[in-house]
């Protein structure tokens, strides 16, 4: 009989996880860390047994039936058996609602949560994200008829209870360009708000609620004018109400999850606050949302990383298992440092939520989360595809099969530099986030998580981390050149914190005898920390828009920034 290639084998993920041990077990007290353990193995568990399925059986995606064998509209999702499941996982193991708990832990613990899960869920999670941003922006609105309402399903423990909430914020004049919302919101003769519109994106749209942007009948134009409404998608005996589904997104990824394109035609809906400045409203639940961005994101890394390291122990070519040939150990071992460094940046974003949401946080952790939380979310985004797409790539011709399951990998990874605002938009939201503090608050945590560390690698940090701070002094009356540059300031701010968490991880680690984390660092400095490369503007134009002439030649196209 020929030889038949053994496929790879998902390892436990939280048995074999042990970034994800060592940051409980530092940022949890022991009896948190035991009672949570419960969940996690569960919900790896599920895992395993969703990669088995995934095997054994056609991918499926949902189905939307929009009339019924008599004619009536009926706008009917079919769900694939992940998302059928979802409810009951969800509320059995509170990953939703834990991260609402009154505990200093309470984030911590539920990311852990969504980190086990998603890659499962089949990207149940995005209205998962959706739900929890929802609560975090009513709880924000300090409007309690709509909060009693609400929560209570958001975060139920029973499945017949939960309800998800979308996001309708996209429409077909732009994305990220909000202001050029088209929905109109009009009262009735009854005094009942209801919208009117088209929304192009609704990643929730199976969802029981949603919160909208409407322009208010009468309302001036431009952001401002906007409203932000809560609305139920359906009445009492489970009819749509005012909302009619035109059809399914055909995606590059994600093709579990039902993204749908629909009309509203006098949906009921509440304003959440006042009848203005919906956008502000909507800010409360960015923190949230990015956040379970860059979790998920660093979870299907694991989940690559996971499948290919099983494979290299396997697979055997030229005599030897590819584990032990040495540029392929080094490959893994890259996708790994890497892949540590961006768990280190985001769960240290999970800890800092769960401080200022609950209060605790030092003078400068507030602003320290506004400026790192769109940071990771945009440089996890991009690790994500790169990891996935070197993962497949480890496992040859097979990574290239769609049975394999192993494309989909990057195909759904992709969408992390999307969701939640693309790398672009995020760097320069990320120069928004400097403010008057500058990056004072960024220097503060540098110097706590460094303290007692000295050497190159200290040194490395620390003028990488200068470099930035001289590039933003220079540019600061040159507001073109600060925003051309802003994708290199925040990816290089982002591997300087990365670094800076992997160095105090390492030092953790050493103390409890395990000295790969410091093997991560040391890997991850290696493969370098700065990318603030300043280009010509006029090269920009000239090549951004493929121009037949330029201006006078310049000296250099680029340069490394090294201060002045």
């Amino acid at each position: 009989m020929s030889f038949l290639q053994d496929a790879p084998k998902l390892a436990h993920p939280y048995r074999n996880d042990r970034v994800l041990h060592a940051f409980l077990g530092r940022a949890l007290p022991g009896d948190r860390f035991d009672a949570l353990e419960p969940d996690l193995d569960a919900l790896s568990d599920y895992a395993v047994m969703a990669w088995r399925r995934r095997e054994l059986t056609p991918r499926r995606e949902p189905e939307l039936t929009q009339w019924d064998a008599w004619g009536r509209r009926v706008d009917r999702i079919a769900l694939t058996p992940a998302w059928e499941e979802g409810p009951h996982i969800t509320t059995t193991h509170r990953v939703l609602s834990s991260g609402h708990a009154d505990s200093p832990y309470a984030r911590i613990e539920q990311f852990a949560r969504v980190y086990l899960y998603h890659v499962a869920s089949e990207f149940y999670t995005c209205p998962l994200a959706m739900t929890d941003g929802a609560a975090t922006a009513l709880k924000a609105s300090g409007n309690r008829e709509l909060t009693s309402r609400a929560l209570p399903h958001f975060l139920s423990a029973e499945a017949g209870n939960f309800w998800l909430s979308g996001q309708w914020m996209t429409e077909t004049p732009g994305g990220s360009d909000v202001g050029r919302t088209e929905t109109t919101a009009r009262m009735d003769e009854h005094g009942q708000w209801r919208l009117y519109g088209r929304k192009w994106f609704s990643s929730a749209v199976v969802g029981e609620a949603a919160l909208a942007l409407a322009r208010p009948d009468g309302a001036g134009g431009g952001t401002s004018a906007l409203a932000l409404f809560y609305v139920e998608t359906k009445d009492a005996q489970g009819a749509w109400q005012g909302v009619t589904i035109d059809r399914l997104k055909h995606k590059l990824g994600t093709r579990e999850l039902p993204t749908a394109e629909i009309h509203l035609d006098g949906v009921p809906a509440t304003p959440v606050g006042a009848l203005d400045h919906g956008v502000r409203q909507i800010t409360p639940m960015l923190n949230v949302t990015r956040t379970w961005n860059a979790v998920c994101a660093i979870a299907s890394m694991a989940r690559a990383i996971s499948l290919a390291r099983d494979y290299a122990g396997r697979r055997s070519v030229f005599g030897s298992r590819l584990i032990d040939q040495p540029l392929h150990a080094r490959t893994l071992a890259d996708m790994q440092a890497e892949f540590e460094a961006s768990f280190a940046l985001t769960f240290f974003v999970v800890e800092l939520l769960d401080r200022v949401e609950q209060g605790m946080a030092a003078a400068h952790e507030p602003a320290l989360l506004r400026l790192l939380t769109p940071m990771a979310k945009l440089w996890t985004g991009k690790m994500a595809i790169r990891i996935t797409s070197e993962a497949i790539e480890c496992f040859g011709g097979a990574g290239y099969i769609e049975d394999t399951g192993l494309p989909q990998l990057l195909r759904d990874a992709q969408v992390y530099a999307i969701w939640e605002g693309t790398t672009n938009v995020l760097s320069l939201d990320t120069l928004r986030a400097f403010g008057p503090a500058g990056l004072q608050p960024m220097r503060e945590a540098l110097d706590q998580l460094l303290a007692g560390h000295s050497g190159h690698e200290r040194v490395a940090i620390d003028e990488t981390f200068i470099n930035a701070e001289r590039l933003l002094t220079s540019l600061q009356n040159d507001r073109a050149g600060l925003e051309a540059c802003a994708r290199g300031i925040a990816i290089t701010l982002s591997r300087v914190m990365a670094a800076a968490l992997l160095a105090h991880a390492a030092h953790w680690a050493s103390s409890h005898g395990d000295p790969r984390p410091a093997a991560a660092f040391r890997r991850f400095l290696g493969l370098g920390l700065d990318r603030l490369v300043v280009h010509e503007r006029s090269d920009d134009v000239m090549l951004a828009a493929d121009l037949a002439s330029s201006p006078e030649p310049s000296t250099g196209t680029h340069r490394s920034f090294q201060g002045a």
